[in-house]
């Protein structure tokens, strides 16, 4: 019995080990490299509902080159369970602002308001 309980603690730690905790800038990063490469399952992953129907519905109306496209993080802000990123890639020079909720323990993208600021 004494054994049993040994794997079965072994298992339990090692798959909650699996869960990735990302930082927002790394969340943010991965989320921009999934909209331009169209890779819609880590899109979703990194997202929350609102905000993976907002990215999808822009990501419909643009097209993208073929070519691969890099994403700087610019700056990060955390704000409670709040957090703002600052991004810009090589597809468009302007930078960009993803706003980050924490769901779960895991950062991820969501839509923010029309009046909505950010600390940048």
């Amino acid at each position: 019995m004494k054994q049993i309980m040994i794997y079965v603690m072994v298992i339990l730690f090692v798959s909650c080990g699996e869960q990735e905790s990302l930082t927002p800038s790394e969340t943010g990063k991965k989320v921009a490299q999934s909209f331009f490469n169209k890779d819609e399952s880590a899109l979703k992953k990194h997202t929350t509902e609102e905000g993976y129907a907002s990215l999808v519905t822009v990501q419909s109306m643009m097209q993208t080159s073929d070519k691969d496209i890099t994403v700087e993080i610019l700056d990060e802000a955390i704000e409670g369970e709040t957090a703002w990123v600052k991004y810009t890639t090589s597809f468009d020079n302007r930078p960009g602002i993803f706003k980050l909720v924490r769901v779960d323990g895991q950062w991820k993208v969501t839509s923010k308001g029309p009046k909505e600021r950010g600390p940048f």
